[in-house]
C-alpha cells in the first residue's frame, strides 16, 4: 500500500493548529506499522532554515491555474523516515501567515494542481490513495477525476477526504471557478461548487471523493444537522453512507510524562512529580505557591468556539472561588482585553500569556490539576487527550471528539475521567467547576480515583490508525 497525504500543513514543518499535528503523527505512525507513507505540502517561507537547508531538489515544471502557467519547484526531505515532499512557489509560499490571505484561493488551487503534477515527478513512487486534509486540498478529487481521468498514473487512485474543521470550507466568489480553478459554468451547480451564489471547494470534495472522514465519531453525526452542519449538512447527509468519525489521536512520543524534556520532575513517581510540576508552574507565573488549592488550566485559541464567550459571563465568580487559573493562548481582541482586566483585578488568582509557547502548554498540561475546555463545537479536541496524559482532569462541554473521549464522573459508580456539561450555558459550565472543585477539596479518594483514571486513559494513534486502515483497505479491496 502507498499512500500520500497532501495538506497544508505538517508537523514540525508548519503547525498552526491541530491540523499539523494529526498529519505530522497520523503519518509517523502509518509509517511505524509499515506504510509506505509520504507527505505533499507548502514549501512556506517560515519553515525553519534548519530543515530548508537539508531539501534537496526533484524537479521543476509548470503549473495550471486556469489559463497560465504558474512556476513549480519539487523539493524532498526525509523526517524520522518520512519523505516530505515541498511545493516550491515563492509568490505564493513567502507569505507571514499560512492563511488568511488576499488570495487563498489562487494560493490553494495552485497547491492542489501542483501536488497532482508531482506525482509524476517522484522517481520510484506510484501512490495507490490521496488523503486530503481539509478545505485547502478539497479541488483535488474533482481535479483528478476532471483533469486527470485518462492518464495511466492517476486513474486508478482512489481518494480520501478529512474534514478536520467543517466551519472552515473554502468559500470564494463565483468568478474564481473559471478565471482560477479553470472550470466551466457546467460546474456551477447544486451537485457540484455551487454554494449561496458563490462556489465552495469543500463541497467538491464531498462530491468527488471516494471516502470521506472526520475526526469524530460524534462530530460525524453532529455535522448531519443544520446546528453544527454549516450549510452543508444536507450535502453530508446525502453522503452518509461514505462518511466516517475516526477520532484522533496523539503522539505518545511527543506528550510523554516519563522522559517531557520540559518538566521540572519526570513522572516517575506520579504524586510527586505532579505537586512538583504544579508548584513550578506557580512560580514561573509568579502566582502563591500553594499545593493545596486547585489550579485550573487552558490552552486555547480566544475565540467564541472555544466557549471564551460563556468565560466572559462568569469569570468573576470562578474567581471567587478558591482556586488559581493560567491561561495560554491568542485570539480575539475582546477576550484578551478581559482576560488582561481580569488578570490585573484577580493578580493573585490569574496568570495569563497571551501567546504560543510550546513549552508552557507542556507546562500547563503537567501542572494544573483541572482543564478547560468549554467548548461550542469541537470536532475532536487533542488538549483534553494531552491533559489527560499528565494526570490534569478535563472539564468540557458535551460536544464532538469532547464527548468521544470524556468519561462524566458518576458519585454512584465513582467511575469517570472528568467533568462535562450538556447544554451551552454559562451556569452550567460554572456548576461543573464548583462540582469538580467540591470533590477535589472534600473527596481525595474520589479525586484520585478520577486523576488515575484521566491519566490511564488511551489515546494513542494504535487503534485511530487501524480504522484508517480499514478504510484503506477497503477502496483497495485488500482484505
Amino acid at each position: 500500500m502507498k499512500l500520500v497525504f497532501v495538506t497544508a500543513e505538517a508537523e514540525p514543518f508548519a503547525k498552526t493548529g491541530g491540523l499539523g499535528e494529526v498529519t505530522g503523527s497520523l503519518a509517523a505512525f502509518l509509517h511505524k506499522i509499515g506504510i509506505d507513507v509520504r507527505i505533499i505540502m507548502p514549501k512556506y517561507s517560515s519553515i525553519s532554515e534548519d530543515y530548508q537547508s537539508e531539501f534537496k531538489h526533484l524537479a521543476r515544471f509548470d503549473v495550471p491555474v486556469a489559463w497560465r502557467k504558474q512556476y513549480c519547484g519539487l523539493e524532498e526531505m526525509v523526517y524520522q523516515g518520512i519523505p516530505y515532499y515541498f511545493i516550491d512557489n515563492e509568490y505564493y509560499f513567502t507569505r507571514p501567515r499560512v492563511y488568511g490571505e488576499y488570495d487563498d484561493a489562487e494560493r490553494f488551487t495552485f497547491f492542489s494542481r501542483a501536488a497532482l503534477e508531482s506525482l509524476i515527478h517522484i522517481p520510484g513512487f506510484k501512490p495507490d490513495i490521496i488523503h486530503c486534509h481539509d478545505w485547502h486540498t478539497a479541488l483535488i478529487p474533482l481535479m483528478l477525476k476532471t483533469f486527470y481521468s485518462r492518464e495511466p498514473l492517476y486513474y486508478p487512485l482512489k481518494t480520501v477526504f478529512t474534514i478536520h474543521n467543517l466551519k472552515y470550507q473554502g468559500v470564494f466568489p463565483k468568478e474564481v471557478l473559471s478565471n482560477i480553478v479553470g472550470l466551466g459554468m457546467d460546474f456551477y451547480n447544486e451537485s457540484n461548487l455551487e454554494f449561496y451564489d458563490g462556489i465552495n471547494f469543500m463541497k467538491g470534495a464531498l462530491a468527488y471523493s471516494d471516502m470521506i472522514t472526520t475526526v469524530s465519531p460524534t462530530y460525524a453525526e453532529e455535522i448531519q444537522n443544520p446546528f453544527y452542519g454549516e450549510r452543508l449538512d444536507g450535502v453530508l447527509r446525502k453522503k452518509k453512507e461514505l462518511l466516517r468519525g475516526i477520532l484522533n489521536g496523539i503522539d505518545y512520543k511527543v506528550y510523554d510524562p516519563l522522559n517531557d524534556p520540559y518538566l521540572i520532575m519526570p513522572y516517575n513517581n506520579f504524586t510527586i512529580a505532579k505537586e512538583e510540576n504544579k508548584k513550578h508552574l506557580q512560580n514561573i507565573l509568579c502566582l502563591p505557591i500553594r499545593g493545596d488549592i486547585a489550579v485550573i488550566g487552558m490552552v486555547s485559541r480566544l475565540v467564541d468556539q472555544k466557549g471564551l464567550d460563556l468565560l466572559a459571563h462568569i469569570l468573576d465568580e470562578i474567581l471567587d472561588l478558591d482556586i488559581q487559573m493560567v491561561v495560554l493562548g491568542t485570539g480575539e481582541n475582546q477576550y484578551e482585553e478581559m482576560l488582561r482586566y481580569f488578570a490585573s483585578k484577580y493578580s493573585e488568582k490569574l496568570a495569563i500569556r497571551l501567546e504560543f509557547s510550546n513549552q508552557l502548554a507542556h507546562l500547563i498540561y503537567a501542572g494544573a490539576d483541572m482543564f478547560l475546555m468549554p467548548s461550542r463545537f469541537e470536532p475532536c479536541g487533542i488538549a483534553q487527550m494531552i491533559a489527560m496524559r499528565y494526570g490534569t482532569v478535563p472539564i468540557v462541554r458535551e460536544t464532538g471528539g469532547l464527548k468521544d473521549t470524556i468519561i462524566p464522573f458518576n458519585d454512584i459508580t465513582k467511575i469517570g475521567n472528568g467533568f462535562s456539561f450538556v447544554n451551552y450555558n454559562a451556569h452550567e459550565l460554572l456548576f461543573m467547576i464548583k462540582r469538580a472543585l467540591t470533590i477535589f477539596q472534600n473527596d481525595k479518594p474520589a479525586w484520585n480515583n478520577i486523576v488515575q483514571s484521566a491519566f490511564k486513559s488511551n489515546f494513542s494513534w494504535n487503534r485511530s490508525a487501524n480504522e484508517y486502515l480499514k478504510i484503506y483497505k477497503s477502496l483497495l479491496q485488500i482484505s
